[in-house]
């Protein structure tokens, strides 16, 4: 079978540890031919990212802190003096102060209200804005979201917030950004459980939850989001823009 991803270049930003989706999406990005870009923040996950981009084969693995804009211009600046164009990207980049997530929404902080959209949300505007002239031949930016975007869920609290307001920004980067032939869609996934999930209160019982109710019954797979991003980066998902495609075994589409 032929590769769907034969030599082209995708960044991939977010990748933390080998538990993550973003790890899963590189992966199977280098399964269908692609050249992978990794990003790391910091000296502290740079030997780990490092370490992840050998296993994986990825081409080289860059610095970039997405709150600080001359680290996405000096990203930029790399990208461009390659000449490579990008045909993908990924953005797996959220986070909210673990206090924030485990009171009441009411009781959110000013500065963790402002800290979870700058970093879950904002950074996907900065990222593609960095990115888009890089892209000189169009292709697919995507990022990843959850059903607290748009339903209330126990223990997500300004995450949930913070979301709706990164799937309202796919919607207007990809009116904007569609003439350039660039693509902008976000991968609804089930609870997973990832590292960074790990942080939500009740984890457990809400992929029990998942299994029991969903139309598949059974929980979300990494890798069945990982193959949905390859759809959407690769010329199967050329059509696709400013969507949210779930992939969560169905589960967003009950009553209770």
């Amino acid at each position: 079978m032929s590769q769907l991803l034969p030599g082209k270049s995708a960044l991939v930003l977010g990748l933390a540890n080998r538990w993550s989706i973003a790890y899963a999406i590189a992966k199977a990005f280098r399964r269908e031919g692609a050249n992978v870009i990794l990003t790391y923040q910091g000296e502290r996950q740079k030997l780990t990212v490092e370490e992840m981009a050998h296993e994986l084969g990825a081409a080289r693995v860059l610095p970039c802190d997405v709150t600080q804009e001359a680290d996405l211009d000096h990203l930029s600046e790399i990208l461009r003096a390659e000449g490579e164009p990008l045909r993908a990207v990924v953005h797996s980049i959220a986070f909210a102060n673990k206090e924030d997530l485990s009171r009441p929404f009411v009781e959110t902080s000013r500065d963790g209200y402002l800290l979870a959209h700058e970093i879950s949300a904002y950074s996907l505007v900065a990222v593609a804005r960095a990115v888009a002239p890089v892209m000189t031949q169009g292709g697919s930016i995507l990022t990843l979201s959850y059903l607290g975007a748009t339903r209330v869920m126990p223990n997500y609290n300004v995450m949930g917030v913070a979301k709706a307001s990164l799937e309202a920004s796919v919607r207007y980067l990809a009116s904007e950004l569609g003439p350039q032939n660039i693509r902008v869609n976000a991968i609804s996934a089930g609870p997973i459980k990832t590292a960074s999930a790990r942080g939500i209160k009740g984890l457990s019982t809400i992929i029990d939850r998942v299994t029991e109710t969903a139309p598949l019954r059974r929980p979300t797979e990494a890798g069945e989001v990982a193959d949905t991003a390859v759809f959407l980066a690769s010329n199967l998902g050329r059509g696709v823009t400013g969507n949210v495609l779930f992939v969560d075994s169905g589960y967003h589409v009950m009553g209770f």
